[in-house]
């Protein structure tokens, strides 16, 4: 569809690719739109009975792009398209997902790993907070697990992933894990997978209804604060940030 997003389609399940390495996935503008474009689509057409979110390279996604970042309401729209998108979306992971790209996974209906995934969510170490990306992730997820998780940015594996319900299943070969979930998908009848995600997310949604103008306005707030700048630079500059004790 884009420069930076792949696709491909088989027997009723279209492959969208993120297919910017160089910046390990991020989420920049372009990258948010592209997807964007490319999930819109596949919700025009009638031969795609689900979609499947993978990527090139180690990096499923980096979260945002500290060097050509989205505007929150822009990745409140991606993560929303995916929830409401009336085919089901499942995301393939080989590789480290961190921050926004979490968002991503928890706007999948079915999110599978390979073992050697790592996640984190390291917001708070660039001194920022996972706010947008909380929309889907806190209506589905363990809270004990998800506040260790959240508040120490450190890094975990897939079977924890698995355990705080971020990720469906995992296993040494993805593909292997994904084959009877993507084989179920193609049995299934397309109006009878619309309305079942459709209850599947009414909850989400209304997460989204009640606290997407809020959890906006407090990434923005966060994102242009100096402890903010800070921790961006630092991290662009591969450095501890000022207030690491």
């Amino acid at each position: 569809m884009t420069d930076l997003v792949g696709t491909a389609h088989d027997r009723g399940i279209t492959t969208l690719t993120l297919d910017s390495p160089a910046n390990r996935n991020a989420l920049s503008a372009a990258l948010v739109g592209g997807l964007a474009d490319a999930l819109t689509a596949c919700g025009k057409n009638r031969d795609v009975r689900a979609v499947v979110l993978t990527h090139t390279g180690t990096t499923f996604c980096a979260g945002a792009d500290l060097r050509d970042p989205p505007p929150p309401d822009a990745l409140v729209g991606l993560l929303r398209q995916i929830i409401e998108l009336p085919r089901p979306v499942v995301a393939r992971v080989t590789g480290h997902v961190r921050a926004g790209g979490l968002g991503l996974l928890g706007a999948c209906d079915i999110a599978a790993a390979s073992t050697a995934a790592t996640f984190a969510f390291t917001e708070v170490r660039i001194g920022v907070a996972p706010a947008v990306i909380s929309l889907p992730l806190l209506p589905r997820t363990d809270p004990r697990a998800l506040a260790r998780h959240y508040l120490t940015g450190e890094r975990f594996g897939a079977p924890e992933a698995v355990r705080t319900g971020l990720l469906t299943a995992t296993g040494d070969d993805v593909d292997q894990v994904l084959e009877p979930i993507l084989d179920g998908l193609r049995r299934a009848a397309p109006q009878a997978l619309a309305e079942t995600k459709r209850l599947l997310t009414a909850t989400v949604l209304q997460t989204f209804d009640r606290e997407a103008a809020d959890l906006t306005a407090l990434s923005a707030r966060l994102f242009s604060s100096p402890q903010a700048r800070e921790g961006m630079t630092a991290f662009l500059e591969r450095r501890d940030p000022s207030w690491v004790v």
